[in-house]
């Protein structure tokens, strides 16, 4: 049983990494990490070893997060004040300024499109184990990616990949 909790332990900073990008906020990530790891634990023997407790972990942790996201939609928004930038703050690098405006791509992208590409880009799960925790077919998953990457790159100008590029 201590292996479970090595390997439940050795997949809490890609939860967290996960849950920030997903939450874009540090506080409501924690919690969500944690509530994922409470609920792994009181239900290990739920889990069968037909796969890696990290899939299994990501799938928690993704539909504690859906489950949040359809009771906050019942709430309204709330904004957090301290994420409204101050009108005379200086202007960031321009490396900064290309990955918030990444960043607040990603957020207008839909739901299932986000949750694939965090799964893949940001974790580095293979598209096997992104379609098994997400749980749609692979050519759904590499579908939700190609739309997914296609409008990151209509949102923030960048062109295609040469080789993608169509010929004329």
């Amino acid at each position: 049983m201590s292996d479970f909790f090595d390997q439940v332990e050795a997949c809490v900073p890609a939860l967290r990494r996960y849950a920030r990008a997903l939450t874009r906020n540090a506080d409501l990530a924690d919690d969500l990490v944690q509530d994922c790891l409470e609920r792994a634990v009181s239900r290990r023997g739920l889990f069968r070893p037909t796969g890696p407790v990290r899939a299994w972990l990501f799938t928690i942790l993704l539909n504690l997060h859906r489950n949040s996201l359809r009771a906050s939609q019942r709430r309204g928004e709330t904004v957090d004040i301290d994420t409204i930038p101050e009108p005379s703050a200086p202007a960031p690098q321009p490396g900064h300024v290309a990955l918030v405006e990444l960043a607040r791509a990603i957020e207008t992208l839909p739901l299932e499109q986000k949750e694939a590409l965090l799964l893949v880009t940001l974790e580095g799960l293979a598209y096997h184990e992104a379609a098994a925790v997400l749980n749609i077919p692979m050519g759904t998953l590499m579908s939700r990616l190609g739309r997914a990457r296609a409008a990151l790159r209509v949102l923030t100008g960048t062109p295609a990949e040469p080789h993608l590029r169509t010929v004329k």
